[in-house]
């Protein structure tokens, strides 16, 4: 069978399971490993040259690499050192370790074996655990953070460790020892070179010739033809391709070689967990069920184990340091490498590379459904074991209250605090309580819908309400109360949206600011200068559409629940207000305008009011 049947087979295959995967909860991820896994020798046995297909899917995990590498400048590797070099040492050193000592003392083998066994186990799947956190947008959370610096940690470690392996059986080759460490400086300190005064200028070069598709073969031309170099050199293609990506983090053609990549990543990630399923010899599990599932669950364990306690060591909460070890916790593609120069240089037989590779291929297959499990069902309990009580607010007399310390109350907050008005804010988030006082300020943790909290704070002594709630509902609850028992107090609230602002006129509240609305006004303000109306005129434009959004906004409150009317008085509103613009134009060509005075925007408004 042709390599390109088997190509368009896996795909046929996997459009087909995981869409099916995904409509039961199960991760695209373990989707392909499923694909993978029935197309392979154990099940239907179509695809037969295993080795090309994978050697295909490879190049999914090198434009990983390099569009993490891009992501990456060296500004922000310098901010993740301490999470890389410190907890990624710890893991690898610790793991490897533990596991090491595990196999040489329970299955009696030799130091060497043990060595290039317990650290291959040590390393984590950068492809897989990136896709897993990225399908469930956790990529950019503190824990999704230290995932990512541990891995990069551990595909520089992968360097040292191959190199270590023919030294252990006292061989040295050119690519292995200092000839080796050598080629990988002189590699870099060349591509640094190529890429700051060749690739960037023919970069642009190509960009000015106005052909855009050249772009797209701009891009793999650098990836492939780094690729190649770094395997002729014997060096590791995807640590070359991640730091090619370093290299051209700063150019400003990086979100050009990113959105380029990207589709040519995606599909070849998902062709490489196929290749990874589709090797997984299941003869070996049910002939050695017991190793294999058991190795896998311990491997899964003491991995999540190590990294739960590394991180709960450096003060990260409960919840981050479990999902760190959990995603953390399966062997990785490194392993398959690691293994294959091992058994390469007789280091480990075959016997026991074969056990050892399918459990690395079954621990990556459980790491979802763990994931599933923890952050389903025991990080929601531990959430609620973890409550913090409510602080106790001492008594105070300030003549003001801010209710929420979002976008809007920390402006407020910081204003007041410039003109030296003392204040007291309330927020529900223990996140951003703690952020506030980490730099001084005073932030109350508490739930400002209960009206006990509130006489805490002194309500009774206020003379402003600042309530800027996110949540709606509890925006609502909150005007409610003071409404109907503080009606002296004078209520500023934030509003969402048009809706809100009808539910909380409803309640009776007066003062109320739409989040975007003056945000819009002036950005179209700013619009209107630039492209070059008269100041005078732009901010006349400007009052006029606040005037008729006011006036409409007050025709739909009484019909605000329906939503044809309020369709009907917008389209009409609309069209009044364009009717008004035309109008205004004919005035200004037949008669010519005199030179108004140049009036500031914020003396127009004292005037008007």
């Amino acid at each position: 069978m042709s390599l390109l049947l088997q190509i368009t087979l896996f795909l046929a295959a996997s459009l087909l399971i995981v869409p099916c995967a995904k409509h039961f909860g199960i991760s695209t991820v373990l989707g392909y490993l499923i694909t993978g896994i029935v197309l392979g020798p154990s099940i239907l046995n179509i695809a037969h040259d295993a080795s090309a297909v994978m050697q295909l899917g490879d190049f999914g995990v090198i434009f990983l690499m390099f569009l993490i590498g891009l992501e990456l400048r060296p500004q922000r590797l310098w901010k993740l050192r301490q999470a890389i070099f410190v907890m990624g040492s710890l893991q690898v050193i610790i793991t490897g370790t533990v596991l090491m000592l595990l196999i040489w003392l329970v299955f009696q083998q030799s130091i060497a074996a043990s060595f290039c066994i317990g650290f291959a186990l040590a390393l984590s799947s950068t492809a897989f655990v990136l896709q897993l956190l990225n399908e469930k947008q956790q990529l950019n959370t503190s824990y999704g953070q230290n995932a990512f610096s541990v891995l990069l940690f551990q595909d520089i470690a992968a360097i040292p460790l191959l190199a270590i392996i023919p030294l252990l059986v006292g061989t040295s080759n050119t690519h292995h020892g200092i000839a080796y460490f050598a080629a990988i400086i002189a590699v870099f300190s060349g591509l640094f070179l190529f890429s700051r005064f060749v690739m960037r200028p023919f970069f642009r070069f190509v960009a000015r010739s106005g052909a855009s598709e050249l772009l797209t073969a701009v891009a793999l031309f650098i990836v492939l033809s780094t690729v190649l170099l770094m395997d002729l050199l014997g060096i590791s293609t995807t640590l070359g391709a991640f730091l090619t990506g370093v290299l051209l983090a700063d150019s400003e053609f990086r979100h050009e070689l990113e959105s380029n990549i990207a589709p040519f990543k995606g599909l070849l990630l998902g062709l490489f967990f196929m290749t990874v399923g589709m090797t997984t010899e299941l003869s070996v599990l049910f002939s050695q069920p017991l190793l294999i599932i058991g190795g896998a669950m311990a491997l899964l364990i003491i991995k999540a184990i190590i990294m739960l306690l590394i991180a709960r060591y450096y003060q990260h909460n409960w919840k981050n340091s479990l999902l760190l070890g959990t995603c953390l916790a399966q062997g990785g593609e490194f392993a398959f490498v690691v293994l294959s120069v091992a058994h390469s240089q007789d280091i480990i037989s075959n016997a026991i590379a074969q056990p050892v590779t399918l459990i690395v291929t079954l621990s990556m297959v459980l790491t979802p459904i763990l994931f599933w499990l923890v952050s389903r069902h025991i990080v929601p309990r531990l959430d609620k074991s973890s409550t913090t009580a409510f602080d106790d607010i001492p008594s105070q007399h300030a003549p003001m209250i801010i209710a929420g310390f979002g976008r809007v109350g920390q402006i407020v907050a910081r204003i007041a605090r410039l003109q030296h008005i003392p204040f007291t804010a309330i927020d529900s988030s223990l996140q951003q309580i703690h952020f506030v006082r980490q730099y001084g300020g005073t932030l109350y943790y508490g739930d400002a819908t209960q009206p006990h909290l509130l006489r805490a704070a002194g309500i009774e002594h206020v003379k402003v309400f600042v309530l800027a709630i996110d949540h709606v509902e509890d925006s609502l609850r909150t005007a409610r109360h003071i409404c109907l028992h503080y009606p002296h107090i004078k209520l500023l609230v934030r509003a969402r949206d048009r809706h809100h602002v009808h539910l909380l006129k409803e309640i009776g509240v007066v003062h109320i600011w739409r989040e975007t609305y003056l945000s819009a006004l002036g950005m179209a303000y700013k619009t209107l200068r630039e492209l070059g109306v008269d100041e005078t005129e732009a901010y006349q434009h400007i009052e006029l559409f606040k005037e008729y959004d006011e006036s409409l906004l007050n025709e739909q409150q009484s019909i605000y629940q329906d939503e044809q009317k309020i369709f009907e008085t917008h389209r009409n509103a609309l069209a009044e207000l364009e009717h008004l613009f035309e109008r205004d134009a004919e005035v200004q060509q037949k008669e010519p305008t005199t030179k108004c005075e140049h009036t500031d925007p914020s003396n127009l408004s004292r005037k008007d009011q």
